[in-house]
């Protein structure tokens, strides 16, 4: 079996631990190492147990799991061109929408029809956290009709909401303590 290269250690890892698969591994292990270690539970039947865990990437069987690991990663369709395109698209959305959404004021922009074109080609990419404020912002403009939803991953909505749930609740009150004090002129 191989193992697609665009699977880093970091998403090897996390799919390890995500769907329990019996696999022992060390954080100080390389890449090479944790495809030798998957490779060798697919050669010998004994370790594969069932997989009843319920996840983000629904892998089910060991089938699932193999197919999965085969195929070019989900998360890393982007080569760095394309992503520095996509962030440059956003810079410009941003600077549109802190210059008080008025394309007189935009240098990148001559009508709403291109902002219309670059949000629709951006959303697709929701992953990116540039992109998703890019959405959140635009969402917020009166003068646009479409709404837009960046299509984000199961994985990366699963941290999110991790991430949101972690967040610390601050609730803000006033509290007025009435103390006597004293104050000593010297």
């Amino acid at each position: 079996m191989i193992i697609d290269k665009t699977h880093s250690k970091l998403d090897l890892i996390q799919l390890i631990n995500t769907i329990n698969i019996p696999v022992v591994f060390s954080h100080c292990d390389n890449k090479k190492n944790l495809h030798e270690k998957i490779t060798l539970l697919f050669s010998n039947p004994e370790l594969q147990k069932p997989l009843y865990t319920p996840n983000v990437y629904k892998i089910n069987t060991y089938t699932d799991l193999k197919c999965y690991l085969e195929r070019i990663n989900p998360r890393k369709t982007l080569t760095v061109k394309q992503k520095q395109d996509i962030l440059k698209i956003c810079k410009n959305i941003i600077s549109y929408c802190n210059n008080g959404k008025n394309i007189e004021y935009s240098e990148y922009y001559n009508d709403e029809q291109q902002i219309k074109d670059d949000m629709d080609y951006i959303k697709q990419w929701g992953d990116i956290p540039s992109v998703r404020r890019c959405c959140k912002i635009m969402n917020k403009d009166l003068k646009v009709s479409d709404h837009y939803i960046p299509l984000v991953s199961p994985q990366v909505m699963l941290w999110i909401n991790d991430k949101v749930s972690a967040k610390p609740v601050v609730s803000k009150k006033l509290v007025i303590k009435r103390e006597p004090t004293t104050i000593i002129f010297g």
